[in-house]
């Protein structure tokens, strides 16, 4: 197998500082923003900077919102919030991009209730809003509610049956295909995949990739490497257990997301399996625990900043919001997890 060095992320982000600086990434944020009336000693936020600088990290230019008054808003509408750390990411990404444009951001989160959704949007018509983006935690076909058409809107990880709206979403297949090329470029060849629950888009999305990679590269899909998880560690950790009962071992294990990979992780380490070195490992969405286990896990970024970013940009634009849909690229961020490192 050929040996790679860890590879960090292309955009140097506030977890990355968080790591070398071996502080929390809730730390660095309160420290690179300036907030001054925070318990953090000199020492600490004298680590943080210099880790910073070390790395490269640009501070946001943007990084305070607009003072004056009388400036247009972007409303944002999310089915769901607290329960993924994607949707904190994604309106991040669009808060950023509103504030270089002297643009207010208001976000709500609906739980997918249709008569509030309605009555929200009814409001920012009367507001005159700029515009709306119209958010799902999942990646999947929504029915827009009722009055968005009212609207210059965007549909963010999500898109309509008809194409109507212009909508941003991952590169779900080209990421589990790439991530999948990655394995076989270190010479692994019974590489293994676990999915996630099989109603989720991402998850067939990411196992078509899979499946793509395998027949480019002249290797048969077989079905018996392919086993269902849940996206979470038990998911991760049952498929892992059934791989190991076959009398020929997987050589690499794809895992569709990071929590599976830790379940993983688990039962290879329990039955003195090295992971890396004698069987790799590879997961998805680049959670901040990736950088956290040992060895690192190599993983799929999920863009979901990029695709906030995206959509107040084409908001902003002076043109007309034509309804296509837009797949944002999931780089593959190799680390120690997908070869033999050591």
């Amino acid at each position: 197998m050929n040996s790679k060095s860890y590879q960090r992320s292309q955009r140097v982000t506030m977890k990355d500082v968080a790591i070398e600086s071996g502080v929390s990434q809730s730390t660095v944020s309160f420290v690179l923003n300036g907030l001054d009336n925070m318990r953090i000693s000199d020492e600490t936020r004298n680590k943080v900077i210099k880790a910073a600088n070390k790395l490269g990290y640009r501070r946001r230019a943007v990084g305070r919102p607009p003072v004056n008054s009388g400036h247009e808003v972007i409303g944002v509408m999310f089915d769901e919030v607290a329960t993924s750390p994607f949707a904190a990411i994604s309106i991040e990404g669009i808060q950023e991009e509103a504030w270089k444009n002297n643009i207010l951001v208001e976000v709500v989160m609906t739980g997918g209730d249709r008569a509030y959704e309605t009555a929200i949007l009814r409001k920012w018509s009367n507001d005159q809003v700029l515009g709306v983006v119209y958010g799902s935690i999942l990646t999947r076909i929504v029915t827009p509610p009722i009055g968005l058409e009212q609207h210059r809107s965007v549909l963010l990880n999500c898109y309509d049956t008809d194409g109507k709206y212009l909508s941003v979403v991952p590169a779900e297949r080209r990421g589990g295909e790439d991530a999948t090329k990655a394995l076989i470029a270190e010479g692994y060849k019974r590489i293994a995949f676990i999915s996630g629950e099989p109603w989720m888009e991402a998850s067939d999305q990411r196992m078509e990739g899979y499946e793509r990679a395998l027949r480019r590269a002249g290797i048969p899909v077989d079905p018996s490497l392919v086993v269902e998880g849940n996206f979470l560690p038990s998911g991760g950790r049952r498929a892992t257990l059934k791989l190991l009962s076959h009398e020929t071992r997987p050589d690499a294990i794809f895992c569709a997301n990071d929590l599976m990979a830790i379940g993983c992780y688990d039962v290879l380490k329990e039955n003195g399996i090295r992971v890396g070195s004698d069987i790799a490992v590879l997961g998805y969405d680049d959670q901040e625990v990736a950088e956290h286990l040992f060895p690192t896990l190599s993983t799929v970024l999920l863009p979901h900043r990029e695709m906030g970013t995206w959509t107040v940009q084409r908001l902003v634009k002076d043109d007309e919001i034509n309804g296509f849909q837009k797949r944002l690229k999931c780089p593959v961020i190799l680390r120690e997890s997908h070869c033999a490192y050591n």
